[in-house]
This record gives C-alpha cells, structure tokens and sequence, in this order.
C-alpha cells in the first residue's frame, strides 16, 4: 500500500521561501483538509506573518520597471504559454480541485478550462495595449496617450473558485506590465501552490509573481505596510461584502481605487409565460451548484404568482431527486469548503422563521447517518455534507432575503408584475448577477434596464461567466470595476498623456488657437 506524504507548501517571495521568521514554527501549520474526507489531509500550509507580506511587495516594486521593459506582446507569449501548461495539466489540477475543495469533478475541469480561456483571450491583447493619435487644436503639435502598468498589484483571493478568480486577476496584471503579490485563501492552498508552479515555469521571471500564504489579521497588517511604504499600487480582492468595505476604506486612504469582486443576493424572476422546465433547471444550477458556494449563486427565486405553484413543486421535486455527495462522482454539488463555511451556514438556517417552509431534502442542515439524505452519494459522516434547502414563504423584510447565504439555500416568493420583480429584485442592495425566465423580448428588456445588477442573464441561469465578457457587480456586490474581457485592463493600467509640440514656439492651449471666422448674420432670402 503506498503512503501519500502530505506536502508542506509555504510562501515564495522573488522565487524563494521566505526567511526564517516565527510563522514558521509548528503552531503556525495550518492544516488544508479534504473537505469530503475531514480526516485526509491535503497539505500543511506555512502561514506567513505581515513582514513577509510586505517583503513579498518589496520584491516586486524591484522588479517590476524590468518586467515593465519587457514588450506587451512579449508578455502576451508568456500569458500563452502558461495557458498550455495549464491544458497540459488540466486533469490533474482539476483533481487537486476537487480534493481539496469538494468542488465536483465536472466543475473543476470547467474551472481550469476558464484558465485556459483567459490565457487565449489575453494573448492577442498584448498586441492590443493602444493609446491613440489625437489631433491637436494647434498646428505643429501632436498629442498621443499610452497604457502605462499600474506597478505592483495585491491579488487577494477566495477558494471557492481557488484557480479561475486568481486567473482573472494575475493574467491581465502581468500582460500589462504589473507584478504581483497573490495572497490565496490557505484552506485551497495546495490548489494555489500547484497552479503558482505553472505559471512560474511558464516564464514568469522571479519576483514578478509572489505568493504569500496568510491569515486576515497579518495580511491586513501586511497590505497597511506596504501602502505606508509605497509599495504597493493596487488592491484586487475577491470575498465578502464586509471585508471589501474594509479594505475600499483602506485604499482610500492612499487615494487608490481596488478591484473588489463581493458577495451577490442575485435573483431570479420567472414570468408567466416561461419554459418551467427551463427554468427549474437554471434555478437548479444556479442555486445548489457548488453548494451554492459562488458569488453568484442564486438567492431568491420571484416567481409569477399564477405560476407559483406549479414552479414551486416542480422545483421542489428536482431538488428532491438531484444526487448529492462524493465530488468524485455524478453529484450536482458535494460538502461545503471548509468547517467555517460550514459554520456560518447552520448560522443562516437559524434565520427560517415560523412562517417559512424548508422544502428540498429529508431534512435540515448537514446530512449525517442520523439525518440522512434520499440520493446521497458517498459517506454522509465523513465531510461536510448539507442539506439543499427551498425556503418557502420568504418575505421582504425577513433576514434570508436581506442578507447573502453562502451555501445550499434558496429562498422562494410570489409577485404579481414585471415592475414588482425588479423592485423585489433590487432590494436587498447587491448588484451582481440577475437572471429572467420568459418568452416575452420586450420584458427582458424591462427587467435589464431596471435590475442593477452588473451581469444579467435571460433564460439561463445566474452563473456562468465567459473569459471574455465583463464580470464584476455593483452596491453592496462591488465598487463598479470590473474582471475579464479588455474591460479589465483599465484596472491595471493608467493612461497617460504625452504633447509633443515641433513648431520651434510656445503654443498656449485655449490662448493661442486659431480662428476662422465667418458670417453669423447671414440669413436665407
């Protein structure tokens, strides 16, 4: 029987491990579970403290004028290059995605493939770094802008999506001449270790990608260092609302502007004349996909009231039936994450009200021997496994509508017409994906013009993002910027303006402008 030793992986500062400082002693091992398998150990993570962190954003700040000089469509072969190492391993990173987060095995590979995806778009786009030509108001003189790299980038990432999200940060900041300090979240740090190590032998120089594993506290204290020094130019974080506002504040004080990428309440609004069928099965998706554990899982389902009931049951019945379990099998999700997700979400269960009622599954909370679920797949015992929960009844004003539930919950309620949906749709103040079911081209129109979510999808489902579409979300989902797609450039570059005046004299803008006149008081006959 072969044993299978269990790595140690650490932070990587300009391409080496950090120097000996006290997080490397034993009682800072933070140990990366099989969230399917508690007692398998996936890795034991070296947790660094803020000095390293602010180490990591000095190493980059000396390197990155260099990687800068490197031309953008020499960096765009780089950006390929790490795509087909990628592809080239895409298997056996998919698998490590489903060990060590519970994400199933169909998922992940759909996840690597958006690495891949992203790589593909981002090649070409290091031909297409343009500034323009602008015609100036005075003779002899030419006027141009150029894309100028932000400097050093902090890429601050959740596991939920452990290899995709970090993509979408670290691939344009690179092709734009930036360098980077990834902070990933340790409970996927195996993930984060194994894709660091394509992206590095894609390439990369040292120091121009960094990786630091830390908690909150001392990633915290490391980014506030590191701003005070003035070496670090930008934040992109993806997490929750609350850690965001956090950190927009944080960046405000240095008059920068972060990337954040938050949590979602999105909705989705079944009119009267939708494809039912259709539209369970989007619900379906995107409210127990990966747990519900995305960003933009589904929150609340709005459904027509002459529809509701037959939508409901419909809905119920599939959730029912949907197996669920071994991420190593056919399953449409598998535990949650990690033991604190976990935790927060027996939090929100203890948000129903008397008035609600859970439907979905054979009962609430996590599937256990003692509470077993019809279709499970697996051993219930052995992770963290949890019910699906439909939660009939839901109102406005009741907290599981307000609020995010980060897990397998999704909340059922009437309306009565399509201005109704989008007010319903709006309350709650996140703005990041919403979803309609219907036949009708002019109410999806409606409900796009009034929903303010930055992502809207019509007859499919609340998740899905394509490497080369927009991604990002407004309110309480974000501060308006944007990931994926040219769109994301501007987060990582800054235009600059050059004049360039040859006429041998000063030539003042606005004072020394010529004129031709002509005849403002001629009038037709």
């Amino acid at each position: 029987m072969t044993t299978r030793v269990t790595p140690v992986v650490s932070s990587v500062v300009a391409g080496r491990a950090p120097s000996a400082e006290p997080e490397t002693a034993e009682a800072t091992l933070y140990r990366s579970v099989n969230p399917a398998r508690l007692d398998e150990t996936v890795a034991e993570v070296a947790l660094s403290q803020a000095r390293t962190f602010a180490e990591a954003c000095s190493a980059a700040r000396a390197a990155q004028r260099r990687w800068a000089d490197v031309p953008s469509p020499v960096r765009g072969r780089v950006v390929a290059a790490m795509g087909r190492l990628v592809e080239a391993n895409k298997e056996k990173l998919a698998a490590l995605v489903t060990r060590e987060i519970g994400k199933p095995y169909a998922e992940a590979l759909g996840e690597v493939q958006e690495i891949v995806d992203t790589c593909d778009f981002f090649l070409g786009e290091g031909r297409r770094l343009y500034g323009q030509t602008v015609p100036s108001e005075m003779a002899d003189k030419q006027l141009f802008t150029f894309r100028e790299p932000v400097g050093v980038v902090s890429v601050i990432t959740a596991g939920n999506f452990p290899v995709a999200v970090p993509a979408w940060y670290i691939v344009p900041a690179l092709l734009c001449g930036n360098t980077v300090v990834w902070k990933p979240a340790e409970y996927a740090a195996a993930t984060s270790a194994a894709l660091f190590d394509l992206m590095t032998h894609a390439g990369v120089p040292q120091g121009v990608l960094n990786l630091v594993f830390a908690d909150g506290e001392q990633t915290w204290h490391g980014l506030e260092r590191s701003l005070e020094a003035g070496d670090l130019d930008k934040i992109g974080f993806t997490g929750s609302t609350a850690v965001g506002s956090r950190i927009g504040a944080l960046a405000g004080r240095y008059l920068q502007s972060p990337c954040l990428e938050l949590g979602g309440k999105n909705p989705l609004v079944v009119a009267e004349d939708a494809d039912l069928d259709l539209a369970v099965r989007g619900a379906l998706f995107s409210g127990f996909g990966t747990a519900g554990q995305r960003c933009t899982s589904l929150g609340t389902v709005l459904v027509q009231r002459t529809v509701y009931d037959e939508f409901l049951h419909r809905f119920s019945e599939a959730v029912e039936n949907c197996p669920i379990g071994d991420p190593t099998q056919d399953v449409l999700y598998g535990p949650l994450i990690d033991s604190r997700f976990a935790e927060r979400f027996e939090g929100f269960l203890d948000w129903l009200q008397p008035h609600h009622t859970p439907r979905g599954s054979t009962a609430l909370g996590r599937i256990t021997a003692s509470q077993p679920r019809r279709n499970f797949l697996g051993d219930a015992d052995a992770g963290l496994f949890y019910h699906p929960t439909i939660v009939q009844g839901v109102r406005p004003g009741d907290r599981v509508f307000q609020e995010e539930t980060f897990g397998p919950l999704v909340g059922v309620m009437p309306y009565d017409h399509l201005d109704e949906a989008v007010e319903l749709a709006n309350a709650p103040g996140y703005g990041l994906s919403a979803a309609i079911y219907t036949s009708d081209a002019a109410a999806a129109f409606r409900f796009r013009r009034g929903v303010r979510a930055g992502m809207v999808s019509v007859n499919n489902s609340t998740s899905g993002a394509e490497a080369h579409l927009p991604f990002g979300g407004n309110g309480r989902s974000g501060n308006g910027s944007r990931q994926s797609g040219m769109w994301v450039i501007d987060q990582f570059t800054r235009w600059q303006a050059l004049n360039w005046d040859y006429s041998g004299t000063l030539q003042r803008a606005q004072m020394d402008v010529p004129t031709i006149a002509g005849d403002q008081d001629f009038r037709l006959g």
